[in-house]
C-alpha cells in the first residue's frame, strides 16, 4: 500500500508541475502560483488567477492518498508594479512517515523530482 501511495505522490507532483507551467502561460504577469488552491477551481465561476481550474480539488487542497503537498520558497520579482513569482519549491511528505509512505518528494520550477528517504523535505536523491 505504501508503494502505491508513493507512486501516486510522484504522479501528483508531475501533475502539479504541469499545472504550474500552464498557470505561468495563462497568467504571465503572475508567473507561477505560490498557493496550491490557486491551481484549483471555484465552482460556478470562470477561471481566474486565484482559481485557475488546473488541478482537481482534492490535489489543490494539498492532501491526496496519504501525502501532504505544499508550495513554498516562492521567489518573487517586481514586474510592471506587481510581483511575479519566478521560482518555487513543491514538496510532498507522508501524513505519517512509515505508515502512509516512507519517502518525501521535492521539486521546483525546473521540474527535477528528488526524494528524501527519511520522508521529509531534505531531498538530495534523484527519483529513478
Amino acid at each position: 500500500m505504501k508503494h502505491s501511495r508513493e507512486l501516486s505522490a510522484k504522479k501528483s507532483m508531475q501533475t502539479i508541475q504541469q499545472a504550474e507551467m500552464m498557470y505561468s502561460t495563462n497568467y504571465p504577469s503572475k508567473g507561477f502560483a505560490c498557493n496550491l488552491q490557486y491551481l484549483g477551481g471555484d465552482p460556478g465561476k470562470p477561471p481566474s488567477a486565484t482559481a485557475s481550474e488546473m488541478l482537481p480539488d482534492e490535489l489543490a487542497k494539498g492532501n491526496k492518498d496519504g501525502y501532504i503537498f505544499t508550495i513554498t520558497n516562492c521567489a518573487k520579482n517586481a514586474l510592471n508594479g506587481s510581483e511575479r513569482v519566478d521560482g518555487y519549491t513543491l514538496t510532498a511528505v507522508p501524513e505519517a512517515v512509515g505508515k502512509t509512505g516512507d519517502l518525501g518528494f521535492c521539486s521546483d520550477e525546473g521540474g527535477v523530482l528528488k526524494q528524501d528517504p527519511a520522508g521529509g523535505v531534505n531531498c538530495a536523491e534523484l527519483v529513478q
